[in-house]
């Protein structure tokens, strides 16, 4: 089973049920953040979702509309995380062997709001944040 074809899974089986206390918040950014590799523009928006999880580093989500290069599945194999579901590994053309960026097709329920959005590797891709247009100012 693929996890496109996977049902929907009840909500005991995620790690909230065992963590409920467990967070995992979800801040929708419009600073221009850009995904590059070599010089290479991977991905640019205003409408990126910074996921900061407990536990982990801050990691920005890019709208897959906006990501510029064609993304192909890297592999057979995924992984699964108990806080935001199954995770589907991408590469494009011209990257190497490795994936350089993760989705959630059918993230968990508490998550949801990733769905639709992939995530760079930050320590293989350069992930920069520009200033949001128009900027607020305190003066």
């Amino acid at each position: 089973m693929s996890v496109h074809d996977a049902e929907p899974r009840p909500q005991g089986s995620t790690g909230f049920a065992a963590r409920p206390d467990y967070r995992v918040d979800i801040h929708a950014r419009r600073n221009v953040v850009r995904a590059t590799l070599d010089g290479v523009l991977l991905a640019e928006t205003t409408a990126s979702l910074l996921v900061d999880e407990q536990d982990h580093g801050l990691v920005f989500y890019f709208p897959r509309a906006d990501v510029v290069v064609e993304l192909t599945p890297a592999g057979d194999g995924g992984s699964r995380c108990p806080f935001k579901g199954e995770a589907t590994y991408w590469r494009f053309d011209g990257d190497g062997e490795q994936p350089l960026c993760w989705s959630y097709e059918e993230p968990w329920e508490q998550v949801a709001r990733i769905r639709g959005f992939v995530a760079f590797y930050q320590d293989t891709v350069t992930v920069s944040v520009g200033q949001a247009h128009p900027a607020v100012s305190g003066r």
